[in-house]
Order: C-alpha cells, then sequence, then structure tokens
C-alpha cells in the first residue's frame, strides 16, 4: 500500500480484523509487554519479567557463568577461524556468514577478547588485566549479566516487535514524537524496554527494528545513543553505590528531565544531525506510520496492529529467528563488548589519561558550585569506559551534592564503551567510535547544567 492511497475498504477491513489475527496480536505482545515493559516489586528490588528469569539464571549457575561465558568465547572463535581457514559452504551468506565471517579487524578483537577472558578466568598474566577492577569487573560483574539478560531478550524480543504491539503503540504516540523529537512513534517502546528493563535491551531493539527497515540511519543512530538509557534497576544500584538512596525520586526525575532535554537537542546537530533518513539496503523502508488505514486514529492505530499480526512469523520461523539472535549475541557481540570494556577499563584505571581529559572540566564544575571540584572533575568524563565507575570513583567525596550530581550525570551520558558504546560499534548503526566520543561529551554538556541547576534549587 503506497502513502498516497486512501483508506481501506470495509472488506479489507474485515479481512484484517479476524480472531486469528486477533489472538497473534494479543497473545505474543501480552508475553512482550510482561517480559519488557511492566515494572513488578520483586523481593526488595522493581524489576521486569524478563529482568526476574535473568536474575534467576544468574542464581542457578552462580559462580559458573564466567567459565560458560568463556566457553561461549572459545566456540565462537574456533568455529570463526575454521570458516576463515576452510570457507564451508553453509557460511557463504545468511545469519551465519555474519556471525563468523567477519573481517580481519572484527577477527582481531574476538581473539583479543577470547585470550583476556581466558587470562581473567585462570588468573594468569599481569595484574592490570586481571584484576578486580579491569578483567574481574568485565568477566565476573558484567558478563553475567549481559549473559543472562541477552539470552532471554533474544527469544522474548520478537513478541514485543513482531506481532503488532509496535505498530499500535507507535501510531499512536506517533505525533508528539515526530513533532518533539522527529522520531517515528514505535521509538517510545525502545525507551520504555531501557527504563523498566535494561538500556542494552533498548539497543537490541532499535538494532532489530533498524535491520528490519523500521528506522532509517538517522533515526537508528539517535535512537540508540538518546534512548537507550539504562533501567530503573541499575539506578536504583548507582544511587545506592554513592549512599543516597533516600533520594531515589529526585535522583531518577534529574535523570528524565536531563535526558528528555538533551534528546530533543542532540539529534538537532552534528553527527547526528547529518545522519541521512536512508534505510537499511535489505529491508528497504517497512515503516507504516503514515500510511492511512482510517480517518479514525484509534482505529487507524489497530488496524495498522491487526495487518502486522497477518504477517507475523510462524512458530518455526519464530524460533529460527530467536537462534539466530541468540547466536550473534552470544558468538559476535559478547567477545567484542569483552574486548572493548576491558582496555577502556585498563586505560581507565592504569593510566592517567582520564585525569588529564577532565583538567578542563575542574573549573565548569567550579562555575557550577560543585563542591570539592577536583575529585569530582575525573568522574565526570570516566563513564565513557564504563558507567560503574564514576559512582566509585566519588564514594570518598564528603558533599552529597556532588556525589549526586556525579551519580545523575553518570546515568544520563548514557554511551559507555564496556557495553552500550561496544554494542552499538558492532551493530549496523551508522555510528563509529569518534562520533560516539563527540555524543557523549554533547550529553556531559548539555546535561551536567541541568541535573546542577537542579540538585541547587530543588534538592539541596
Amino acid at each position: 500500500m503506497s502513502e498516497s492511497q486512501p483508506p481501506i475498504s470495509r472488506d479489507n477491513e474485515s479481512s484484517l480484523i479476524n480472531f486469528r489475527n486477533l489472538l497473534v496480536f494479543l497473545i505474543p505482545s501480552l508475553v512482550g509487554i510482561g517480559m519488557f515493559l511492566i515494572p513488578i516489586t520483586y523481593g526488595d528490588t522493581i524489576n521486569v519479567g524478563m529482568g526476574i528469569l535473568a536474575d534467576w539464571l544468574m542464581d542457578l549457575f552462580d559462580s559458573t557463568l564466567p567459565a560458560i561465558t568463556v566457553a561461549v568465547f572459545w566456540i565462537s572463535l574456533l568455529i570463526t577461524l575454521y570458516v576463515k581457514a576452510k570457507r564451508p559452504s553453509w557460511v557463504t551468506q545468511g545469519a551465519m556468514s555474519e556471525i563468523f565471517d567477519i573481517e580481519a579487524g572484527w577477527l582481531l578483537m574476538r581473539v583479543l577478547g577470547t585470550v583476556l577472558a581466558t587470562m581473567t578466568l585462570i588468573g594468569f598474566g599481569p595484574q592490570f588485566i586481571i584484576s578486580d577492577v579491569t578483567g574481574g569487573v568485565m568477566l565476573d560483574d558484567l558478563m553475567p549479566v549481559l549473559f543472562a539478560f541477552f539470552l532471554f531478550a533474544a527469544f522474548f524480543l520478537p513478541f514485543l516487535v513482531d506481532y503488532g504491539f509496535m505498530e499500535l503503540i507507535g501510531n499512536l504516540v506517533r505525533k508528539p514524537f515526530r513533532f518533539i523529537f522527529n522520531l517515528p512513534g514505535r521509538s517510545a517502546i525502545d525507551a520504555t524496554a531501557s527504563w523498566f528493563g535494561s538500556g542494552t535491551v533498548g539497543v537490541l531493539i532499535t538494532m532489530q527494528q533498524y535491520e528490519n527497515g523500521f528506522y532509517s540511519r538517522r533515526e537508528s543512530a539517535v535512537i540508540a545513543t538518546n534512548f537507550s538509557v539504562v533501567s530503573i534497576a541499575f539506578s536504583l544500584v548507582v544511587i545506592n553505590l554513592v549512599e543516597l538512596n533516600h533520594m531515589f525520586l529526585q535522583y531518577y526525575s534529574t535523570v528524565v528531565v536531563s535526558g528528555l532535554i538533551a534528546a530533543v537537542v542532540i539529534p538537532r546537530i552534528p553527527p547526528l544531525s547529518r545522519k541521512p533518513d536512508t534505510y537499511y539496503e535489505r529491508a528497504g523502508r517497512q515503516l507504516t506510520e503514515d500510511i492511512t488505514y482510517s480517518n479514525n486514529f484509534i482505529k487507524d492505530s489497530f488496524l495498522k496492529a491487526m495487518d502486522r499480526a497477518s504477517k507475523a512469523p510462524g512458530p518455526g520461523q519464530l524460533l529460527k529467528k530467536s537462534l539466530n539472535n541468540v547466536a550473534d549475541i552470544f558468538f559476535s557481540v559478547l567477545p567484542l563488548v569483552f574486548a572493548i570494556g576491558i582496555l577502556a577499563l585498563i586505560f581507565a584505571e592504569n593510566t592517567p589519561l582520564f585525569t588529564w581529559l577532565s583538567y578542563p572540566m575542574i573549573p565548569v564544575l567550579q562555575l557550577l558550585q560543585i563542591p570539592e571540584a577536583h575529585a569530582a572533575a575525573p568522574a565526570a568524563l570516566i563513564g565513557f569506559a564504563d558507567m560503574f565507575i564514576p559512582a566509585i570513583m566519588i564514594t570518598g567525596v564528603e558533599s552529597e551534592l556532588t556525589r549526586f550530581v556525579i551519580a545523575a550525570l553518570s546515568v544520563s551520558q548514557l554511551i559507555f564503551m564496556s557495553e552500550v558504546g561496544a554494542l552499538i560499534i558492532k551493530s549496523k548503526i551508522p555510528l563509529n567510535f569518534w562520533e560516539l566520543v563527540v555524543i557523549f561529551l554533547l550529553r556531559t554538556i548539555i546535561t551536567l547544567p541541568i541535573i546542577a541547576a537542579m540538585a541547587h534549587w530543588l534538592y539541596f
């Protein structure tokens, strides 16, 4: 259906609205909503269904998950080396080719991630690689979380995006999202899944929506760098780490306000403003928000959901897609995340690089009347390596206001190479390392004054 066509006829409406399409829409979508979008009080924490399953898996395997992760890395590397040496016919095209038939640079990173993870696991090698604040953070703290989250996300994500829910919500919120952010309404799902679930899940949704033709190059770059925020659960960890858990509501409202303002401003300036509104060639443009199914706004949204449900994958296709997702994440993404993350942490912990880079931040923090500016300055930029480090660095700072500002800034900066940044670089989203550096700095410049102002005027 082209965008110039009139609303569909009653006969076509009846062909879309039937019991089969309604069930195909409702059942998977409700599963997806329950897994990703509904916050649940579970024990002493707030989580979503997928997060609860991930926690269960981590508790089940406990200390063995790092070893399992390293085994997965070796499987990935050995298959990749075999493919490079023998060129078997089963990797000439498709998902297996993209995972294992990779360029030399990605192969080097896969080797590096596998070797460094193995050294960390067995405790062999230089201390700056295997210490608790470098390799230990990546292998023992981050990898089990990503392993568990990505396993369930890969299986449940199609329920959220492939059965009509994205079309329904996307059309309902299309106008405000276009007006405020110049983005399709379905990107609201990315933001919600990130806030309640995980920022990495938000990136994963964006990756798949771009590769399936629902986001343009510009839209995918904007959403990945502005809406894949950290979850409420992660934010609770950060605010507890800086011993301000009694101010969580103030803290998280500050993160939301500063993040929304950044999401309005940053897409309108380079490098994001220069990204073309063209689509991934293999998929073409699949977005239907501008197509009219009915003159009634609510009915139009429902019909678009029904149309998507009528074309949704069956059980066999769903299983194949989920397994491809799991293979891509475990064999391709995780080794790269480990390699980039450990390198970032090594630089952060063992070189004065971030301290040198932070010198210009001292007068900025002083201008914003942030106490203990010299101690806070390195923490204001080191979040580019990993989002936990700023909170760890300022635990010894006496000023509650300073701890509040740095904790909120570290979450609002959003781009960190130990996880989100590495995912974006590995994906087909058109962003490179240096563009991520610029976006990180822009987010810092924009959000820091907002956070400082809210802290001074409203809370302290």
